[in-house]
Order: C-alpha cells, then sequence, then structure tokens
C-alpha cells in the first residue's frame, strides 16, 4: 500500500489548527454568552475562560504529538493509551454523529448565506450537498492540494474578521443600559455561558489527523497547535471586545445576528452584505479542513482490520484516502439533505468532550508506557491535564442535564460501537 507523502510544515498546521476552530460560531455564539452573563467584563471574561480551556487541551495534544507522531493523531493517541476498542469507538462517533453531523449543519449554514448573497432559488440542502461533494472531490488530489485550499480560506476568513473588529472599535460605546438582573446563582449563568463558547473554541484536535502527512510532525504539529490557539483566542477576544464595545451588552444580548447588526451599525447594509460573504468564506473553510483531516482517522481504523479494507486504500497519484474522503462525504451530504443535523448536534457536545477528557488522562497512561523525554512536555502537569480533564467532566455533565434525551442519544449510538468493534476484531483473526 502506498504511504501518503509528507509535504505539509509549520505553516500549514498553523493555518490547519486556526481553519479547525474558527467556523460560524465567533459571528453568531455571542449573543448566546450575553443573554446568560449581562455585563462586559462577564462576557470577555467567559471567553477568556473557552480560551485557556482550549490552550489547556493544546498544550496536551501537543505532547501527544510528539510521543506518537504517526497518521490517525488521536485515533493513535486513544489505540496505544489505552485499547484499539477504545480508539474504534472515538472513530465511530466522528462518522456517525460529531464530525458528518457537524459538517452538514455548516454546509446548511453556508447554504444559507450563500442564498442570501447570490439570490439563489435553489433548497439549503442541495447547495449544501454539492458543496460537501465538491470539496471532497478537491481533498481527493492529495493533503497539499487540500491544505492550499484551506490556508487560502483562513486568509480570507481572517481578514473577515478583522474588519469586524475594525468596525467595532470605530463606533462610539452606546448609551449604558442597566443589565436585568439574573435571579440564577453566578455559577450557573457562567456555566450556561460556557456551552457555546465551548462550542465555538471546539476544533483543534482535529489537526493531529494528518500528522502522517507532515514533514515533521513531532516538531510543527506540536508547534502549530500553540500558535494556532494563540492565534484563535486572540481574534475571539477582540472580536468580542468589539460586539459589546459597539453593542455594548444588552444591545449584543438582543440579536441574533451579532455581525451583521455591528456591520450595519457601522457600515450600512453594504456591511452587513460585506460580513454576510466573510460569514461564507469561514463556514466553507471550516467543512474544507474537516474534509481534509478527518477520514485520516477511517483510513486508519481501516488499515487496522477495523473498518472495510478498501477504506484504508491510498491513491498513489496524492497519497490521498480517498475511499475515506467520499464516505464521510456521502455520510454528510445524507444528513444535510435529511435535515436532521440539528437534532444531530444537539449531542454532539457530551460525546466530543467525552473523547477530550479520555485522550488527556491518556497522558498518563503514555508516560508510563513510554521511557522517553519528548521534545515538548505539558507545563504544568499533572495539575494542569488534571484540571482539563475535570472541566471536560463538567461540560458533559451540563450538556447531559440540559438535553437529557438527545444526550441519551448520542451515548446509545456509542455504546452501540462495542458489538461492531467485536464484529470487526474477531474478522481481522
Amino acid at each position: 500500500m502506498p504511504k501518503a507523502p509528507r509535504t505539509l510544515g509549520l505553516f500549514d498546521a498553523t493555518m490547519l489548527v486556526m481553519g479547525g476552530i474558527i467556523g460560524s460560531g465567533i459571528f453568531i455564539n455571542p449573543y448566546v454568552v450575553a443573554q446568560q452573563v449581562h455585563t462586559e467584563a462577564l462576557v470577555l471574561g467567559v471567553w477568556g475562560l473557552g480560551g485557556l480551556l482550549a490552550m489547556a487541551g493544546a498544550f496536551i495534544w501537543a505532547e501527544l504529538a510528539c510521543r506518537l507522531p504517526g497518521a490517525g493523531g488521536q485515533y493513535l493517541y486513544l489505540k496505544e493509551a489505552y485499547h484499539p476498542s477504545v480508539a474504534f469507538l472515538y472513530g465511530w462517533v466522528l462518522l456517525l454523529v460529531t464530525q458528518t453531523g457537524g459538517m452538514a449543519a455548516v454546509a446548511v449554514t453556508f447554504a444559507r448565506y450563500l442564498r442570501e448573497i447570490s439570490g439563489s432559488g435553489a433548497s439549503d440542502g442541495t447547495i449544501a450537498a454539492v458543496t460537501l461533494i465538491a470539496l471532497s472531490i478537491v481533498n481527493c488530489f492529495g493533503a497539499r492540494t487540500g491544505s492550499n485550499v484551506q490556508s487560502a480560506l483562513m486568509i480570507l476568513k481572517s481578514a473577515a474578521i478583522a474588519a469586524l473588529i475594525v468596525a467595532g472599535f470605530t463606533l462610539a460605546s452606546p448609551a449604558h443600559v442597566a443589565a436585568v438582573p439574573d435571579a440564577r446563582p453566578l455559577a450557573l449563568s457562567l456555566g450556561a455561558a460556557m456551552i457555546p463558547v465551548a462550542f465555538s473554541y471546539g476544533g483543534w484536535q482535529t489537526s493531529s489527523f494528518i500528522a502522517g502527512e507532515m514533514r515533521n510532525p513531532a516538531r510543527d504539529l506540536s508547534r502549530g497547535l500553540i500558535l494556532g490557539v494563540i492565534g484563535v483566542i486572540t481574534f475571539y477576544l477582540l472580536t468580542n471586545y468589539a460586539y459589546v464595545h459597539g453593542l455594548g451588552p444588552a444591545g449584543l444580548a438582543a440579536t441574533q445576528t451579532p455581525a451583521s447588526s455591528l456591520m450595519r451599525l457601522a457600515w450600512g447594509e453594504t456591511g452587513a452584505r460585506w460580513v454576510a460573504l466573510g460569514i461564507t468564506i469561514s463556514t466553507l473553510g471550516f467543512l474544507s479542513q474537516g474534509i481534509l483531516t478527518t477520514p485520516r482517522v477511517y483510513s486508519a481504523m481501516a488499515q487496522d482490520g477495523l473498518f472495510f479494507k478498501s477504506v484504508g486504500w491510498l491513491w498513489p497519484r496524492s497519497g490521498a484516502p480517498v475511499v475515506a474522503i467520499l464516505v464521510q462525504g456521502v455520510m454528510a451530504t445524507l444528513i444535510a439533505l435529511a435535515g436532521r443535523y440539528e437534532q444531530i448536534l444537539n449531542y454532539t457536545m457530551a460525546i466530543d468532550f467525552v473523547s477530550f477528557g479520555v485522550t488527556a488522562a491518556g497522558i498518563f497512561m503514555l508516560r508510563r508506557k513510554q521511557h522517553i523525554t519528548p521534545a515538548y512536555r505539558v507545563p504544568g502537569h499533572p495539575v494542569t491535564t488534571i484540571l482539563f480533564v475535570i472541566v471536560c467532566a463538567v461540560i458533559v455533565a451540563s450538556t447531559l442535564y440540559t438535553y437529557p434525551e438527545n444526550g441519551l442519544i448520542g451515548w446509545g449510538i456509542l455504546i452501540a460501537g462495542l458489538p461492531v468493534y467485536f464484529f470487526w476484531s474477531r474478522r481481522k483473526v
């Protein structure tokens, strides 16, 4: 079987990390946060806490990348730290819930903004399906082609965010409006606000999937994780300061389209149209990153004998896992056309943070198994690692408490993967 060419470097890794995090959330979710916490300090504080959580995750994944720089990233970390069954379950929910469901929802978001800009009469599902298929085909031509597209889109979405920041800073602060007293304890308000923030910061881990196609993954992926997350934190804090400076906390809480509201206030309808274009580019870039990186997990599963053998096939011309890319594209397209993505997104949060917590705890296992000193080690370990795992557990518990039915569906799909794993493992023998 041909090996994927190692063509990606530090710049590519940094762009992949940032592209995996920045989607449409920063343009929409801040109003949800402002509805939960009602002062500028608390709004910015929650986004700062989310950034610290993402940074802690980046530190952990950076050491994991140094210890296990092979293809598959998080799948490989779980396999080596625990057992192949744990890694399989991670790949199972990626394909059936977290990755394809998220891609379908983002593709439909892209379609809605594209229709608004272009005036197209095509349905959201049709545009989403065409977009997913087109990006899947582009990424079949290899990591270098997909990374070039991703980097270009990341630069364009950065320009859109920069314009949003400038617009907010140029506006005079609105008249002060007293915050509505919140009857809930502050801890509950902060917990509710952290859910959309955690969604917006998620995605740094997906860059690890493509480690097998980096020239020096132990060095470049670990550095790219840290640089990319720092870049996103900077963007997010400046953007949210622009929102609360230009709209005020009350004004931010009152609009469901904060980016459009801010740009319309600063530069009229022209500004609103430009930010709609920026959101469209941002969602497209997020999709491109997911299609480029995640199929490497399914390919690794197949090469381990835990999935159809054909899914592990690499196209000799590009070294890309073409079948895995197309399988993921078809799954996401079906979800987009079926219109079930909203329900799926409600239970991806709990499953995602289960995998984050379990993977982070794997650091303890790997340090006992591997008698090596990697080039990068988690600062403050074990305290920082334990805190990260605890926060992940709190987010999972909060999500299950808020959405118990959807949480049970997510866990049901996860548990259903166990008999599938035993089927494939017996077949492999």
